[in-house]
C-alpha cells in the first residue's frame, strides 16, 4: 500500500502558545472561492524561520511511534509530502535528520519551488498514485481529493467528532484509524 503523510501537525507540533487560528489567518485565504496560501515576504520569513526551529517544533511522539512501527511492514511504501517553502529548507533538513525521517520514509517531497501548497501536493499525489493520504489541512484535503478520486484521504484532527466528510475523505483522531 502506498501511503503519504503531511509533516506539520501530523508528526511535528506547531510552536507552543500560537493558536492554529492565528497561523491559518496569516497562512491562507480564499479569493473569490479560490484557495490561496500566502508565500511570506522577507520580514515574515524571518519570523516563520524562527517558529519552524526544531527547538520549537516538538515531535508528536505517538504519531512518530506509529510511523516507525508502520515502516517495519515492508508491504507499505511511505511518503512524506510537505508543502514547506524553500526559505524553510535549512530548518526542515535539521528536523528531518533529528527525527530520522529520511530513514523511515521511502521518499520525501518538499515544496522548495514555492508552488501553492495545494497545487504542489496535488501534483505529487497524481505522480505517486497513492492509496492513502493523511493531512491536517482540511481545505487542502478537499482540493486534492477532487482530482484524486482513487485515493482515500484522511483529515487528521485530534478533536474532530464527525468521521466522514465527503466520499473519499474520512476524519481521524489518531493515525491508527487509517487501518480501521
Amino acid at each position: 500500500m502506498k501511503i503519504g503523510f503531511d509533516l506539520d501537525k501530523v508528526f511535528i507540533n506547531t510552536p507552543p502558545l500560537i493558536p492554529n487560528a492565528v497561523i491559518n489567518k496569516f497562512y491562507k485565504k480564499r479569493d473569490n472561492g479560490i484557495l490561496i496560501y500566502n508565500i511570506p515576504t522577507r520580514p515574515e520569513q524571518l519570523l516563520r524561520k524562527a517558529a519552524h526551529s526544531p527547538l520549537l517544533r516538538q515531535p508528536m511522539k505517538n504519531n512518530l511511534t506509529f510511523l516507525k512501527e508502520l515502516s517495519k511492514d515492508k508491504k507499505h511504501q511511505l511518503y512524506l509530502i510537505s508543502s514547506r517553502f524553500n526559505f524553510l529548507e535549512p530548518e526542515t533538513t535539521r528536523l528531518v535528520k533529528k527525527y530520522e525521517l529520511d530513514k523511515i520514509f521511502d521518499k520525501l517531497y518538499f515544496n522548495y519551488d514555492n508552488k501553492q501548497p495545494h497545487e504542489f501536493k496535488n501534483d505529487v499525489l497524481k505522480k505517486l498514485n497513492l492509496d492513502i493520504f493523511v493531512d491536517d489541512d482540511l481545505s487542502l484535503v478537499r482540493y486534492v481529493a477532487k482530482d484524486n478520486p482513487q485515493t482515500k484521504f484522511y483529515w487528521y484532527d485530534q478533536h474532530a467528532k464527525e468521521k466522514t466528510l465527503e466520499n473519499n475523505i474520512m476524519v481521524i483522531n489518531t493515525l491508527g484509524e487509517i487501518f480501521e
